[in-house]
């Protein structure tokens, strides 16, 4: 599966927000990737995640496959929607 998102906290995809995909993602037993133009991470990977240099405004791809893949992403989904739980 794989679904479109903007990153629309204020601070974009940085180390805390990323750390929270992390463990977000590590609750499910599916491969999770995210995808920027041409680079494809390890959506497990807190340094992969990070090497994307995701500011406010970017469109990345979730992409998820495996035994659980559709509540993965949407979990995912809503959590980056929900601003990675920021500004609460």
């Amino acid at each position: 599966m794989q679904q479109e998102v903007a990153v629309v906290n204020e601070l974009g995809l940085h180390a805390r927000a990323a750390a929270v995909f992390v463990a977000e993602a590590n609750r499910f037993r599916s491969r999770i990737e995210i995808v920027r133009g041409a680079d494809r991470v390890d959506g497990k990977s807190i340094l992969g995640i990070l090497t994307l240099i995701a500011p406010k405004g970017t469109m990345l791809t979730l992409v998820t496959d495996g035994p659980d893949e559709s509540a993965a992403i949407e979990a995912l989904v809503a959590l980056v929607a929900d601003k990675f739980g920021e500004g609460r």
